[in-house]
């Protein structure tokens, strides 16, 4: 009995997804698919999945495709926000719509989902349904939130449990699923898989805040990202939320007069709102969130009726995406 490292994973999952870019060819609808497919990143959904279906077997082929289904959706949804975004930047590149056109980004998203149902059905005949039905209702919750994000931009004020239900939908679910599905094909109970899908709902949810964190105090070449993108789009984060939350009168002017103000200069909205976020500390808040979280997330790991010994890559890649040790 053995148990694959996240190495290992990763880089069969990666020469599985040059393989389907491979098959692709370069038709100019599949050339921006292959292009955001292959800028990189972690892979953490595929290897995920991977290593919940070695939770409970060594046999790993019929979860693999699946796994890769995960990641093409992800990377559409991706592709697709980053138009709604008007978003430059992806790790560090220029984004699929920057690149070609909308019009282009929008048929070849759509390209992604159809090849996320082709790959997703690759697997034992039995296992189809009942993950038809577990990646049908992730990718409706996945554009619910996506939705409670855009329709945020026009409340006025949100809640930290409406903030985090929506990450929660929009970034959570996605991840939780691929666990289950590895899972689900591995033969586990549902006992078991209710267990895994929570461990990856609080392990999304710390990394999605971690994320927020990042793009607000984080430099540009290790995020990919601009700094203080969230800040100069009026994202209203757990940052901000808390930021209103916790203000005085003077915070209160500062916030009124950069947020929602489009005609400040850039450097200055983003320096004069982190001087309200350091003042009140706020991202200590954020921090105690993502430590709930991921300690959350062990703990129905804990719960999993496996040998510990099958547990432990799980355990170090939940450390090691959220920067703890032991």
């Amino acid at each position: 009995m053995t148990v694959k490292t996240i190495d290992e994973l990763q880089q069969l999952i990666t020469k599985k997804i040059n393989g389907f870019c491979d098959k692709n060819g370069e038709g100019r609808i599949f050339q921006p698919v292959n292009y955001i497919m292959q800028l990189g990143g972690k892979r953490i959904r595929p290897a995920l999945s991977l290593m919940s279906a070695n939770l409970f077997t060594d046999e790993l082929d019929d979860a693999i495709y699946p796994a890769i289904a995960f990641e093409v959706f992800h990377n559409f949804t991706l592709m697709h926000d980053d138009i709604m975004d008007n978003a430059p930047l992806r790790r560090g590149k220029p984004t699929v719509h920057e690149k070609w056109d909308t019009n282009t980004a929008i048929l070849s998203g759509d390209a992604m989902m159809i090849q996320a149902y082709q790959l997703l059905i690759k697997t034992e005949p039995s296992k189809v349904i009942p993950l038809m039905r577990l990646f049908n209702q992730t990718a409706l919750e996945v554009c619910i939130g996506q939705q409670m994000d855009m329709d945020f931009e026009q409340k006025k004020q949100v809640t930290v449990q409406e903030y985090e239900e929506m990450i929660r939908l929009k970034t959570s679910v996605l991840l939780a699923s691929a666990m289950q599905s590895g899972a689900l094909i591995a033969g586990a109970d549902d006992v078991a898989q209710k267990n895994i899908y929570d461990f990856g709902i609080h392990l999304g949810l710390a990394f999605q805040l971690l994320d927020d964190y990042l793009d607000t105090f984080g430099e540009e070449d290790q995020t990919g990202k601009r700094r203080g993108g969230d800040i100069l789009s009026d994202k209203k984060t757990l940052l901000m939320i808390r930021a209103y939350e916790k203000a005085g009168p003077e915070e209160m002017k500062v916030l009124n007069t950069y947020i929602g103000n489009s005609s400040i200069q850039e450097e200055e909205k983003i320096n004069s709102v982190l001087s309200v976020y350091e003042k009140l500390k706020v991202a200590d808040d954020l921090k105690e969130k993502v430590l709930h979280h991921h300690d959350t997330a062990l703990q129905c790991l804990h719960q999993i009726n496996v040998d510990d010994f099958r547990k432990t890559e799980l355990k170090s890649i939940s450390n090691m995406l959220l920067g703890r040790k032991g």
